[in-house]
């Protein structure tokens, strides 16, 4: 590879091999069943016919200012299905890193037949984890330091959750919905009450956060508040039963809703469907005049940066966002990896080449144990 200064992690004068306590995977993969068909058999026909190359695969993608993820993870799968991991050369960057269009974020070097059937994998890791890090940034950025939470367990396949929970803490969001979305880095899951409670209740949301305090009284109720579509007053409502007890609101209006609180009012100038700003200036002037300035005001439904930078900007009196589709549903970075070296001399497709990089690293992995 290029001159690249060769850092090595020392621990009591030995080198620290990468370790895996955080991911786990499924052991199918040591078989090739999440590999591309055509990658197992050009391994299995490199192992009969043409063994012992040394090869480089390099991995990138196409976006300027990405917040890369996924890298541990890919070297962790590296560890542990590689064939004798600890014979590969490993250069790589870092999860939190920022980088840029074509930029090297991953190099192996190494016999083909030994790592070159998890290049799928580790293209699918990287542009999972890189695609939620990033959306999750964007939002960081528009929320100027106002709290959020990830509600994105209910956006996407259940077993996303790990590995998309871990990508939106790397960028900055640390409170989750589920303990699946903060298993990786040991966090546990939030919340109080969904819609079903209140349905439960026959639409009273009184008793719904009583019987809540019932089972849970250590902590103030947060309640979701647009189940009647009439936030201003079931607020009031609600503040004036719990007093002290209540903490916080959520209002979740359905962007095919407008609240009741615009029946009387002039909405022309606006557009009053879902959770507008509006709504929330109304709602805080109402908990204000009451003496309910100690109850927080949350919300969700539908918020993405624009709107939230929109918001912050203007100083919309929200303590703080749930933010869900926006972090998962959107496919923000694609990664591609290439053999860019045969035996130490350049190879690769017309349009490829091995990139300097004076950013990566060296990692060393473990000889692992026989299965």
């Amino acid at each position: 590879m290029e001159n690249i200064p060769e850092i090595v992690l020392k621990e009591q004068g030995k080198i620290k091999h990468l370790t895996n306590k955080t991911f786990q995977f499924d052991r199918r993969i040591a078989e090739g069943y999440f590999s591309a068909n055509y990658f197992l058999k050009s391994r299995q026909i490199v192992t009969h016919q043409n063994p012992g190359h040394i090869v480089t695969c390099q991995w990138f993608q196409r976006r300027d200012d990405t917040m890369l993820c996924g890298i541990d993870e890919s070297l962790a799968i590296l560890q542990e299905f590689a064939v004798h991991p600890e014979n590969l050369e490993i250069y790589a960057l870092n999860d939190g890193d920022m980088i840029s269009y074509g930029e090297p974020v991953l190099k192996v070097r190494g016999k083909y037949e030994d790592f070159g059937f998890l290049e799928s994998l580790i293209d699918g890791i990287l542009a999972r984890r890189t695609s939620v890090a990033t959306n999750t940034l964007q939002v960081v950025r528009a929320l100027k330091g106002t709290p959020t939470f990830s509600m994105a367990d209910r956006q996407d396949d259940y077993l996303t959750q790990s590995g998309d929970g871990y990508a939106t803490y790397v960028a900055g969001i640390k409170a989750f919905s589920t303990d699946a979305q903060g298993a990786w880095v040991n966090k546990k899951g939030m919340g109080t009450m969904p819609h079903a409670l209140i349905q439960l209740c026959d639409g009273d949301i009184c008793k719904a956060s009583d019987i809540y305090l019932d089972e849970y009284p250590d902590k103030p109720v947060t309640a979701l508040i647009d189940y009647n579509n009439n936030v201003t007053v079931d607020a009031l409502i609600l503040a004036r039963h719990l007093g002290d007890k209540l903490g916080a609101i959520r209002v979740d209006t359905s962007k095919s809703l407008i609240d009741h609180y615009f029946d009387d009012k002039d909405t022309s100038g606006f557009d009053p469907h879902g959770v507008c700003k509006q709504l929330i200036y109304a709602l805080r002037d109402a908990l204000d005049k009451e003496g309910y300035q100690h109850v927080k005001i949350i919300v969700s439904s539908g918020f993405a940066p624009d709107k939230i930078k929109e918001w912050t900007d203007e100083g919309v009196p929200v303590d703080m966002y749930g933010v869900g589709t926006y972090l998962v549903n959107n496919t923000t970075c694609g990664f591609t990896g290439d053999l860019v070296e045969l035996d130490g001399k350049p190879q690769a497709k017309e349009g490829r080449t091995n990139v300097p990089s004076t950013r990566l690293q060296r990692v060393y992995l473990e000889k692992r144990n026989k299965d």
